[in-house]
């Protein structure tokens, strides 16, 4: 093996253990939910982490400005409605929305954001890094808490 490929592959396993830290650190039990996108619409993603993340034990808020409740829970227009500040905000909306929803975490001082599959963009991902945010992309919070937890269980 060259140089060349040793010093990639300590970059890769690098890679991994940080984006493992940070996993944990986004996925803590204790930790407060809010789902910026979340639905009463069943067959939607919004409704699927809302459930899941309440289903693996987290406290979750629904945040939705069309949606006054989902499964009997209270629905908040907006971020600053939420009656605690959260320690991660899950966004499945329209990469668009997200660009919005991050620049409010920022103002409220939330300094976790998961962006879903679909919802990350480029311009939100810049944003988050600039301004001390840690952000993950590119995986579902469903798979990733549920693997997590099986991980706690052992």
């Amino acid at each position: 093996m060259s140089e060349e490929e040793v010093h990639e592959q300590q970059q890769e396993w690098e890679k991994s253990r940080r984006r493992e830290s940070l996993l944990e650190e986004f996925l803590r039990p204790s930790h407060v939910f809010a789902v910026v996108g979340a639905t009463p619409k069943k067959e939607k993603y919004g409704y699927k982490i809302f459930k899941s993340l309440k289903e693996a034990g987290y406290k979750v808020y629904a945040v939705n400005p069309n949606h006054e409740e989902i499964e009997g829970e209270r629905c908040y227009a907006s971020l600053s409605e939420l009656p605690e500040k959260p320690d991660v905000v899950d966004i499945v909306v329209p990469p668009a929305v997200t660009e919005q929803i991050v620049r409010e975490a920022h103002r409220l001082g939330i300094k976790r954001i998961w962006m879903q599959p679909g919802a990350e963009s480029e311009e939100a991902i810049k944003f988050c890094e600039e301004h001390g945010i840690s952000v993950i992309h590119g995986l579902c919070v469903m798979l990733e808490s549920l693997r997590a937890a099986r991980k706690r269980e052992m």
